[in-house]
């Protein structure tokens, strides 16, 4: 389980396949603290560690994980956002993240509000059920809280420290990014189409 707060930004130095799969090798000031079989969220997915190296670490994305990420888009240069897994014990500054994505949505619009940034997604149709005003959202890892949901849109703000210490001063407009809807949202949902009581 991850909070949404990233730790640190790694940047991908070594692609190499293995059939349908992808190895990343991550360089990032936290390699150094990680260990064989640890979880760690990249960009919101959660990837196990399989090999250290010194000043980075190498995880693997199986084609089923290509196919729902943007992880397939990575390219040697490009930068992540890395957490390691909650400490039980610890606060949890964020929302509850699996690093389980549910799907991918396309950045719309950026706006500068003189001081933070509104950025539009555009997505799946689950958004307009999933996301409400005020409510957690993580967008490649990261934990923000959603400002306006309309249709299959929704809009988050990016305070400075965000914007400078994430991968969002990286996003473009056209770019897709991973989302993890809120959990609580997603059963209150499969609640409600199945009729279960509570």
């Amino acid at each position: 389980m991850f909070t949404g707060i990233i730790e640190k930004i790694g940047q991908v130095s070594k692609i190499t396949t293995d059939g349908s799969n992808f190895n990343f090798t991550i360089k990032s000031p936290i390699s150094n603290l990680l260990k064989i079989d640890q979880s760690v969220s990249h960009n919101g997915v959660c990837l196990t560690v399989v090999e250290l190296h010194e000043n980075s670490h190498v995880v693997t994305a199986i084609e089923e994980t290509l196919n729902k990420t943007n992880l397939k888009e990575l390219n040697v240069g490009s930068k992540v956002n890395l957490e390691r897994c909650t400490k039980i014990g610890d606060r949890l500054d964020g929302h509850i993240v699996q690093g389980h994505v549910d799907g991918l949505a396309i950045c719309k619009q950026i706006q500068n509000r003189n001081g933070s940034w509104e950025f539009t997604f555009d997505g799946e149709k689950e958004i307009e059920i999933l996301t409400v005003n005020k409510g957690s959202i993580s967008i490649n890892g990261v934990s923000l809280t959603v400002v306006e949901t309309k249709g299959q849109q929704f809009s988050v703000a990016i305070i400075p420290y965000t914007f400078e210490n994430t991968i969002f001063n990286e996003i473009k407009v056209g770019d897709s990014v991973n989302i993890e809807y809120d959990i609580i949202g997603k059963y209150v949902m499969k609640k409600h189409s199945q009729q279960i009581p509570l």
